[in-house]
């Protein structure tokens, strides 16, 4: 019985983590990617008709193809936040809902 319990409650566990793509309302237009001297994945990217660069967070070696993704800002894990700094962390979500992070690196005007 202890173990059917277990596996209902994983089963539920890992149901739950599946991204809602509704959350996911940023337009992202990749320009190019590369992997730096780190060996870091670095994208530049327009947002909101800005631009940026990105650095993945996640252990990625792959490159990400130009083109236009869907992602989702997430909030800064930092306690005091001015105006005249700027923070940003971007999940990106893909067709086969897998997801990626990205954290701000770079800003072009």
């Amino acid at each position: 019985m202890a173990l059917v319990v277990l596996l209902v409650c994983s089963a539920l566990a890992s149901a739950g983590t599946e991204p809602n793509p509704a959350a996911y309302t940023i337009n992202v237009h990749v320009t190019s990617a590369r992997v730096n001297g780190r060996g870091l994945i670095r994208l530049k990217v327009i947002l909101d008709g800005k631009k940026y660069e990105l650095e993945g967070l996640d252990a990625e070696s792959s490159l990400l193809m130009p083109g236009d993704y869907k992602a989702r800002d997430l909030p800064p894990k930092v306690k005091d936040v001015h105006p005249y700094d700027v923070y940003g962390t971007y999940e990106f979500l893909f067709p086969d809902k897998k997801t990626r992070r990205y954290g701000l690196v770079g800003i072009t005007e």
